[in-house]
């Protein structure tokens, strides 16, 4: 059976680093506030990273591992876990007024109405 470790930004700007066999109804638990004690009251929370791992002595491993990390080293990871989960980039409907560019890092950029 597969296990994950996940890491969740809170909105308080503070990341949570976890385990689990079912990442979906893990981040529902913790979003209905039943979850870790450190989640509660910290919401939104937002799912910024997964890794799969073969078994749950490979995930107590790498949960510990990843918590030794420093913030900048999960930042890290995390960038690189969304770039390569990113959606597909959509192309553009003709004459829907969408003004969106790509960054150099494939980034969609709006700015229509961008503050």
């Amino acid at each position: 059976m597969d296990w994950y470790v996940y890491m969740l930004l809170c909105g308080d700007n503070t990341l949570y680093t976890g385990m689990t066999d079912n990442v979906e109804r893990r981040l529902a638990t913790h979003r209905a506030g039943k979850g870790a004690r450190y989640t509660r009251g910290r919401g939104p929370l937002e799912l910024v990273y997964t890794e799969r791992l073969p078994d749950r002595s490979s995930a107590l491993k790498r949960e510990a591992a990843l918590k030794r990390l420093t913030r900048r080293e999960k930042d890290l990871l995390r960038r690189d876990w969304t770039d390569q989960n990113a959606p597909a980039p959509r192309e553009e409907a003709a004459g829907n007024g969408n003004t969106e560019k790509e960054d150099s890092h494939g980034s969609a950029k709006g700015h229509a109405g961008e503050v």
